[in-house]
């Protein structure tokens, strides 16, 4: 199956240029061809914000296919998170947040964002959820992939044994779940 997919970047300078372009191109590389990644830069990258990013993030979902493959990484995955639940039920083909930190009670603190203990029930019904995160992260804790497994019960956890916060530069795992995805 051929996927449409949104990969919303992390924030900090040069992020989507000199970091997560890498990610996308390892995506790009294990899905292979006829696959259709979206990389929109977003805004002010290295001051993050779910104001200045939810705009953008919206103006690329509204482009997207109902069934298009979300993938955020490191905060952009925590924004599109909450775009996500402030929106009305729109439906996609699956979110997969990556080294996500969790805005919420045990994690990050944030004045624009904080997450309930019922995380999973403001998602689209149905929706799979990939939590992936590597456990030799130094950015964001391996931790918070188990604060968001416990916020969204239906969602699948991976966490990966010797992969950073840039998974090493190599999403071959994820490409492979998301093929696996019916459509």
């Amino acid at each position: 199956m051929q996927h449409q997919v949104l990969f919303v970047q992390g924030g900090g300078k040069n992020t989507h240029d000199q970091w997560d372009n890498q990610l996308v191109d390892s995506l790009r590389l294990a899905l292979g061809d006829g696959h259709q990644i979206c990389y929109p830069r977003m805004p002010n990258e290295d001051e993050p914000s779910h104001a200045s990013w939810r705009p953008a993030i919206e103006r690329e979902l509204a482009a997207m296919r109902d069934d298009a493959v979300l993938v955020g990484h490191s905060v952009g995955g925590t924004i599109l998170l909450k775009t996500l639940t402030e929106r009305s039920p729109d439906t996609c083909g699956a979110i997969f947040l990556l080294a996500t930190p969790f805005a919420g009670d045990g994690g990050w603190p944030s004045d624009e964002i904080e997450f309930s203990a019922n995380l999973g029930a403001q998602l689209p019904e149905g929706v799979p959820v990939h939590l992936w995160h590597g456990l030799d992260d130094d950015i964001v804790p391996p931790s918070h992939v188990d604060l968001y497994a416990r916020a969204i019960p239906q969602a699948q956890v991976h966490r990966l044994p010797g992969c950073d916060h840039q998974f090493n530069n190599d999403l071959a795992e994820v490409a492979a779940t998301i093929r696996s995805l019916p459509g």
